[in-house]
């Protein structure tokens, strides 16, 4: 920390933050999470566990006649045997609606990861500092968009003038909850995220329950949708049921219903939208589980290959285009009921046309300028003309 400016330190509470669910507080500071509590005491799995304490579509948001701000941070960093490093989480700057600059903080846990055995440790690191400044000395919301992919405690908020929260702008609130993908796996950042450039678009606040590896269907996920207030509501399901194997077609249909159901006991009228899976030519008609194809890794190039068999269909094993035609027959029969329930195809957003010009470099995940394509499509298939969220 540097001490050519007369610091203000401002405790880091939720009134500061937008897009998590629950702030725990730790022995160094706080550890935003994208899932309440009683969710996180229901997670069977690490990956779950990981995925949500990762605060993609997380930012600090103040109002401030600031012209420097410091935020110490401790990040856990994520590395995989025999691969080489991944680079530091970004954090992206946002000044009164605004880009206004983009860093990342160095050192931190390392949590390193067996992609072969799922083994993973961590080794403990230190806290870091990020500085922004240069600033006016005017009136100015400051926005803090933190590392999508990187666990990020906040230590320490500093700042050469007095912190207040940002007013509300009166923007409607969208909660949506999807996969790695809506997670951001590939983004170039956190404002990068198609979740995040489309809100950005639409002019939205973002809640993203994008959980890589992990949109299962699963009930304290549907009930923490449910709890949270929200104008606008999606569900994108489809690809972490095929690649995980996590179900069979007999108890895809009432888990789906079953989720609706209870995100409908929070928001019975709110506009909520359903959208299936994007175009994954290895799990269009290729049942699961998916598996990492190790033998470039150490080049830093990893891909995925579908390990079913599409014989296995006929057993009741999905696939992406069984799960496209399942949801639009779900959404058809309930919408008779629930006019504002919406259905979107996962093709409209990334199809063939879009896969021959822009492929999955990793069959799975989309690239940066993938996310930007998604995002804009999503704005306006959803936000504008006849979109769900009109």
């Amino acid at each position: 920390m540097t001490t050519d400016h007369d610091w203000i330190t401002t405790p880091i509470t939720a009134d500061l933050l937008r897009g998590a669910l629950d702030l725990e507080p730790t022995e160094r500071g706080v550890l935003p999470h994208r899932l309440p509590a009683r969710a996180r005491r229901q997670i069977p799995d690490g990956q779950l566990a990981m995925a949500e304490a990762q605060p993609s579509g997380v930012r600090l948001v103040f109002r401030t006649r600031a012209t420097a701000v410091e935020l110490d941070t401790l990040p856990t960093k994520l590395a995989y045997v025999g691969a080489p490093p991944r680079p530091d989480g970004v954090y992206e700057w946002v000044v009164d609606g605004r880009p206004a600059g983009r860093a990342s903080v160095t050192g931190g846990n390392a949590m390193t990861i067996d992609m072969a055995t799922g083994a993973a440790s961590t080794r403990p690191g230190a806290v870091g500092t990020l500085r922004f400044d240069g600033l006016s000395d005017g009136v100015k919301d400051v926005e803090i968009w933190l590392p999508h992919n990187e666990t990020t405690e906040l230590v320490a908020l500093r700042t050469d003038a007095p912190v207040e929260p940002a007013p509300a702008r009166g923007r409607k609130v969208w909660l949506h909850h999807g996969s790695s993908i809506s997670h951001g796996s590939d983004a170039a950042g956190p404002t990068s995220t198609w979740p995040a450039l489309a809100a950005t678009l639409a002019g939205v606040e973002l809640i993203n329950l994008g959980l890589s590896g992990s949109a299962l269907l699963d009930p304290f996920t549907a009930q923490a949708m449910r709890d949270t207030a929200a104008d606008l509501i999606s569900v994108k399901i489809g690809i972490n049921l095929v690649n995980t194997d996590a179900m069979r077609m007999r108890a895809f249909g009432p888990a789906v219903h079953g989720f609706l159901d209870t995100v409908r006991d929070g928001h019975p009228t709110t506009p909520l939208l359903v959208v299936s899976p994007l175009l994954c030519p290895i799990h269009e008609d290729t049942p699961g589980p998916t598996a990492p194809d190790l033998s470039d890794l150490g080049a830093g190039r990893l891909r995925f290959l579908a390990m079913g068999d599409p014989a296995e269909r006929a057993s009741g094993k999905l696939t992406l285009r069984v799960i496209r035609d399942e949801l639009a027959r779900i959404v058809e029969q309930r919408a008779a009921e629930d006019p504002n329930l919406y259905h979107l195809d996962g093709l409209d957003l990334y199809g063939e046309a879009d896969f021959a010009e822009l492929p999955l470099p990793d069959q799975v995940h989309p690239d940066a300028a993938t996310h930007r394509r998604i995002g804009e499509r999503f704005a306006e298939l959803a936000f504008t003309a006849q979109g769900a969220f009109t």
